[in-house]
């Protein structure tokens, strides 16, 4: 049996899988490969440098560090004027980069985690899906990290990379890819909650991106092997707020998210593995 966590893409509601994650390491389940996406990427760096539960402790110190309150909720005016000079982002990709440096140290590599971690971002120049799973570590999760016009592209070697939100949201299929035969899909809720016609222009914009970074999704989960056990894990259930275009930098709800998905996913966990 090889297990694999997977961890889906969604910005500060990614706060969830660090509840998910306290509830597998508790029921005694630990992952023999990590495979990532955006926030997912950064959660999955950490439990893949440290598949302990000591690692819940310090994703939660990591989700109400500074550097987290930067990376999502600077100033408006400074992200502005930022945006101004750039043209192309509002966000300062060095407190991110601080972050991850935090939990995995300044000159990590792949190599040096415990267990094998893939992390996905998306080529410019090949307008590509590419896999990330050796080599070194930082500049690789800032890549996956990078949401368009938040973020500033990351140039790897001759190519410069995006969100890999954009192209592979929850990454599935990778895993059984990559010879996964029991799969633990933490995701943010989104793939649970329904859409509606759009009534304003925000709407659209909205419908439309979930329609594109859901689809995928739910065609690899009709297409899941008979030999592969799928274990899609609850998130608890969201607030009413989300659905505001400014929630993506909200921090105020990161450790009521978590505890709602660690009890969510406790519970499933137990009615699973009875």
């Amino acid at each position: 049996m090889t297990v694999a966590f997977v961890l889906g893409g969604g910005g500060v509601r990614g706060a969830v899988e660090v509840g998910m994650l306290r509830a597998l390491l508790e029921a005694g389940v630990k992952p023999d490969m990590v495979v990532g996406t955006s926030i997912g990427a950064i959660n999955g760096t950490a439990v893949a440098a440290n598949p302990d539960l000591s690692v819940v402790e310090q994703l939660e110190q990591a989700w109400a560090s500074p550097e987290a309150g930067t990376i999502y909720g600077e100033w408006w005016p400074r992200q502005l004027r930022r945006l101004a000079r750039s043209r192309t982002h509002l966000n300062d990709p060095a407190p991110l980069r601080d972050m991850i440096a935090d939990m995995v140290g300044a000159d990590a590599t792949f190599e040096d985690l415990e267990v094998p971690l893939a992390v996905c971002a998306a080529s410019i120049e090949r307008a590509a899906e590419t896999w990330f799973d050796s080599g070194p570590l930082i500049d690789a999760v800032v890549a996956s990290c990078s949401v368009p016009a938040a973020l500033p592209p990351v140039k790897i070697g001759d190519e410069h990379y995006i969100d890999g939100g954009v192209v592979n949201s929850i990454p599935l299929s990778e895993a059984i890819a990559r010879g996964a035969t029991t799969v633990y899909v933490l995701q943010v809720g989104r793939i649970e909650e329904p859409l509606s016609v759009p009534q304003k222009p925000s709407d659209v914009a909205k419908v439309a991106f979930e329609i594109a970074r859901r689809h995928r999704f739910f065609r690899d989960m009709a297409a899941v092997p008979d030999h592969v056990d799928l274990h899609v894990l609850p998130y608890g259930g969201g607030h009413p707020d989300d659905a505001r275009l400014t929630s993506y930098r909200n921090l105020d709800r990161t450790q009521a998210r978590i505890e709602r998905a660690y009890q969510a996913t406790a519970n499933y966990l137990v009615e699973a593995h009875a």
